[in-house]
This record gives structure tokens, sequence and C-alpha cells, in this order.
């Protein structure tokens, strides 16, 4: 379905980094699930609180995720701790041992999970910070290298984009807190946006198109349709740079309409 790819390619970009370490821990361990996911016996109580412990001094490593992990805590403080005795458990029952970057990642999604459904509810200033942010990280990866800007487009599992987040912790950071906003003002607001229309998806492509995009390009970010030749991993970056800059040029009731639908289908995924 023509719409149902566009937004499902946005959420590549909405998914991007944050969720990022997770998917990659996914793509170097094939088959490892998430946290929240795993069953097993009941390792004994002082085994989990020793495996907490080891989490917890992991995480102070990393002190530009302070931030995230503070405003989980105080906004979210059920999902904070499930997400903890989550990780503790498969570490007392033989896990690995996972980087910072990694732990924020997997409570991102823990928490997308969870509740990721409410920030499709916040009110629009909440709503579209998480889309500018989006915005910063794909001119961030644009700078680094075309070719892992393209991957974050396309949600691609690639070493590159796990290093990336890990020298780029304070804009990961920032789009973390963004969605735990995104989530808790939802909560709150509870705003009932109408689902975009076949118009508001119209003007998209249109306005893609006098924004400089070619048919190839617009195909690509519209219907997931491979260019032959291929489209340059210079020309793709751009084009996905100017797709999240045509949406946030829309006028303000289609391009929440789209934003709101977009973050709701990332919870569904």
């Amino acid at each position: 379905m023509h719409i149902l790819r566009l937004v499902l390619l946005g959420l590549a970009a909405l998914a991007g980094i944050v969720a990022g370490a997770a998917f990659l821990q996914k793509a170097s361990r094939p088959g490892l699930p998430s946290p929240s996911l795993i069953a097993s016996g009941e390792p004994p109580d002082a085994e989990i609180a020793a495996a907490r412990r080891g989490l917890e001094e992991r995480l102070k490593t990393a002190p530009e995720y302070d931030a995230f992990f503070d405003r989980l805590k105080s906004v979210f403080p059920a999902e904070y701790e499930a997400f903890l005795a989550a990780f503790s458990k498969r570490l007392a029952t033989g896990g690995e041992p996972r980087s910072p970057d990694v732990l924020m990642g997997e409570a991102a999604r823990f928490l997308r999970m969870s509740r990721g459904i409410l920030a499709a509810k916040a009110g629009n200033p909440a709503l579209e910070h998480i889309f500018e942010l989006q915005a910063s990280m794909l001119q961030a990866l644009a700078a680094k290298d075309p070719r892992l800007c393209v991957n974050f487009l396309n949600g691609a599992e690639t070493p590159g984009l796990f290093e990336f987040s890990a020298a780029n912790r304070g804009l990961v950071t920032a789009m973390g807190i963004a969605s735990i906003d995104a989530i808790h003002d939802g909560d709150v607001k509870q705003v009932d946006r109408p689902a975009p229309t076949g118009r508001d998806f119209a003007e998209l492509e249109k306005a893609l198109r006098g924004n400089g995009l070619g048919t190839p390009e617009i195909e690509a970010l519209l219907d997931g349709k491979a260019s032959d030749p291929p489209i340059a991993d210079e020309k793709m970056c751009r084009a996905g740079q100017i797709y999240l800059e045509t949406l946030a040029a829309m006028p303000e009731p289609s391009r929440v309409r789209i934003y709101g639908f977009a973050v709701e289908l990332m919870a569904r995924s």
C-alpha cells in the first residue's frame, strides 16, 4: 500500500539510532531477543542483585546517558524498574554484558513497546520535536558518511551506525528524552488526531517534486522501490533530508496527522 509504505519508510528515520543499538545487537548475535521477551528459570535473588549492580556500574561509564535514564526513572518509574529487572535477570542467567549504548537502545525500545502508542496523542510541540531531532541526526550522519545516512533511512543494521551512536551520545540522549516527553505529553493530553488523508500524501509528493526530487528518489522514499541504476549514497542521503524538511514545512494539520500516524505505527511495529 503506497501510503503505508511511505509512513513506514519515515519510521526508519524515526526509529533510527534510538533503537539502533538494539537492532545492531540483534544483527551481531542473530536470534537474541529483547530482554522483555526472554523466559527462563528464576536465578537466585542475590545473583540478580549482583547483576543489577554491575548493570548500573556499566551505565555510569557513559554519563552522557544520565539525563535519559534520570528522566525515564522520574516520568515512568515502573518501566525503568521493569527494564533494569529484565536485563539484570538476563545477565544473571548467563547473558553477555552489553555496552551502555546497547543498554540505551534497549531501554528506549522497552519504553516504545510498552507506552510508545501514547506519543501519537501528544501535543504538537512534543510530537514535532521528535522529528526535529531526526532531521538533526540525519544531518550529522550525512556529514560523517552518506552511506550511514542511507542505512539510517532504510533501517539497515550496520556496525557503522552503532559506532556513530556511541560517538554521538548527546544527540542520542536528546532523541530518547524527546520520546519520553512525547509519551508523557500524550498520556496527559490524549490528543485525538485523525489519520492522514490521501490528499495529505499527494501534497507531500507534490512538495517533494517542487523541492527538487526526481521520480527515482521519490519512488525510493514513498514506495521503497529500488532504482536501476542505484541512486548514489550522497544523492539518496540528501533526498532523505529533503523528505524530512518537506514534511516539516507542510501545513500544520497535514504535518501533525502524518507525524502522529508515523509514531503510532512505530509503536505497533
